[in-house]
């Protein structure tokens, strides 16, 4: 569902002042679009707290990341319109930072794959927790161009993917409006802190066979 500017600025502060009372956006940390229904697409402005957001630290871009605003974009709004292209039914997109996410993808090479939570019926099309999902762990780099090609092979291999992580970074996450895209992302990010807190538990001597979760590598 796509909407017009003004609206868009609205959910933008709702996502981030909520966001940021979870503790997933510390700093200037992270950043958000939503889709417009005249197709362009309106994202916070770079270096701004997410939890302060005004309505003048939102602006639009072209899809081809062109702003149509006289102030500067986020440093990663290649990753938000390179999944808009992709993805037609995506209309919303959201990028947070968390210890559990950043922790976690610095220690698993590939991927991170999430088994047996009734949580995972979070993610759009699972009713059952009788499945696993792979969240797929990119290397950090400072080149869109090069970080948003690798995003888009995976996942025109998988089209299913919820979400995806930038080690030692934070997640990327979407869906086809606002709320959707905040499930989603409430939802990894509790995940990943139930795997963490899985990790911690092994190391303190919890035999791995009495713990329902499992991270993959």
């Amino acid at each position: 569902m796509t909407i017009n500017f003004e609206d868009a600025k609205n959910v933008i502060i709702a996502a981030g002042n909520r966001l940021d009372q979870m503790g997933l956006a510390p700093a200037t940390a992270g950043n958000y679009s939503q889709k417009l229904n005249d197709d362009s697409i309106a994202v916070t402005v770079s270096g701004k707290h997410k939890g302060r957001l005004g309505r003048g630290d939102i602006m639009r871009v072209d899809l081809d990341t062109k702003p149509l605003e006289d102030q500067r974009p986020s440093a990663e709004t290649l990753l938000h319109t390179s999944l808009y292209k992709l993805l037609p039914d995506v209309n919303a997109i959201l990028h947070t930072h968390s210890i559990a996410s950043t922790v976690l993808s610095m220690k698993k090479n590939g991927h991170i794959t999430l088994k047996g939570y009734e949580l995972l019926k979070a993610f759009p099309g699972i009713d059952t927790h009788e499945v696993s999902v792979t969240v797929p762990v990119f290397d950090n780099t400072q080149d869109m161009n090069v970080l948003a090609p690798q995003v888009e092979d995976y996942l025109k291999a998988h089209p299913h993917t919820p979400a995806y992580i930038i080690r030692g970074h934070g997640i990327y996450g979407w869906g086809r409006d606002m709320a959707e895209a905040e499930r989603v992302i409430e939802a990894l990010e509790f995940l990943l802190a139930c795997e963490l807190e899985v990790l911690k538990l092994e190391r303190a001597g919890l035999k791995a066979d009495t713990l329902k979760g499992g991270i993959s590598s």
